[in-house]
């Protein structure tokens, strides 16, 4: 860390605003930064997304506030989508190295090609951070995320209290999980297989990945409705694959009578939780971890060395990371127009229709 802070004091200064695109990429990239004080030596830092079909955090609301806190923090932040690819995110990453980053903040699409990017910023003293997922046997100096485990949990007690299901003597549920490839999608089902795992009554009918792509989520429901046509819930691991759930339900005349979670807090997620089509949705406000990472990379190029709250168990190596983990917060109808009011997600995006403006209207959700 010393050799590593050495070299990144010794940076050539970048001061001024820029939006552009990290030129030579396959991937649209961007940079903000904010002008007025003297920022450190190096201030740059460098942003890897993984997709933009997964979830939409990865394409407004994790992209909007890392740029707001760069600006604060008068650092310039280089961000960059690899549009599902790793060889993308192994050439950004290269790129953005070559730019001159001193952290690299890194959400991988598998720990192996995680573990490598790593090892390339390692090789030329820049700081790695896992972002939202831990890059199993990789060299990040922090871990900055929500508590997994702790998501999958609340995700488990949150579908035993749905009302399709809730005081039933005996529970038949199928589980399709996130991709095997995601040390998250690991997490989150310790957490809830712990809590179901348990519940009286409750049977585990069938288990499968839907690798967080909604096309197999879709397929792998419509098997598992098949096979058994009298289940009473379904633990989704996250919003878009609960659509592709829900609309298989819908099909069948089944909506509403099965329980359905979610997690992730998107428009269409909670459009679901509202019309009753979903149990609940969990809500990982951004500023969670991109406020947190943010600050932890301006100390860190201005040659501090944290201590983070906590550690995590490197599950493939056993090393103990440094981490920053932040607790999420089960949505219900009760508390649907939370992530509006916080400014997470847009009521023009929750509520885009007349008919939906309406049940905005009446969850307490306002429109302009």
């Amino acid at each position: 860390m010393r050799a590593s802070l050495h070299i990144l004091r010794r940076a050539v200064a970048v001061t001024g605003v820029v939006v552009a695109a990290t030129a030579g990429l396959t991937a649209c990239g961007d940079k903000t930064t904010s002008s007025g004080s003297t920022p450190p030596a190096n201030n740059k830092v460098g942003i890897l997304l993984p997709d933009t079909a997964t979830s939409p955090r990865w394409v407004s609301a994790d992209p909007t506030e890392l740029r707001k806190q760069c600006d604060a923090a008068k650092l310039t932040c280089y961000i960059d989508n690899a549009n599902g690819s790793a060889t993308t995110q192994q050439s950004q990453a290269q790129a953005l190295i070559n730019t001159g980053v001193g952290v690299l903040l890194v959400v991988n699409l598998d720990s192996g090609s995680g573990k490598a990017i790593e090892a390339l910023a390692k090789q030329h003293n820049v700081v790695t951070i896992d972002y939202d997922r831990l890059t199993a046997g990789g060299t990040a100096s922090y871990y900055v995320s929500y508590d997994n485990v702790k998501v999958g949990e609340d995700q488990g007690t949150a579908l035993t209290q749905a009302p399709e299901v809730k005081g039933k003597a005996a529970v038949g549920y199928v589980e399709i999980d996130g991709a095997p490839t995601d040390n998250n999608a690991a997490q989150f089902a310790q957490g809830y297989n712990s809590v179901l795992s348990k519940q009286p009554g409750w049977t585990k009918l069938a288990d499968q990945t839907g690798n967080w792509d909604a096309a197999t989520a879709q397929t792998v429901f419509t098997t598992m409705l098949g096979q058994h046509p009298n289940l009473n819930a379904v633990m989704v691991a996250n919003d878009t694959m609960a659509q592709s759930v829900i609309n298989v339900l819908k099909a069948q005349g089944l909506v509403g009578k099965v329980a359905v979670s979610g997690q992730d807090a998107t428009a269409g997620g909670l459009d679901n939780v509202m019309a009753g089509s979903q149990a609940f949705t969990i809500y990982k406000p951004v500023a969670g971890e991109a406020d947190v990472a943010i600050k932890l990379a301006g100390q860190i190029l201005a040659g501090q060395k944290p201590t983070a709250p906590t550690t995590v168990k490197d599950p493939s190596t056993g090393r103990a990371v440094p981490a920053y983990l932040a607790d999420p917060t089960v949505i219900t109808k009760a508390n649907v127009a939370l992530p509006v009011t916080d400014g997470y997600v847009t009521a023009a995006a929750v509520c885009p229709t007349p008919a939906l403006v309406a049940l905005c209207s009446a969850n307490g959700i306002k429109t302009p």
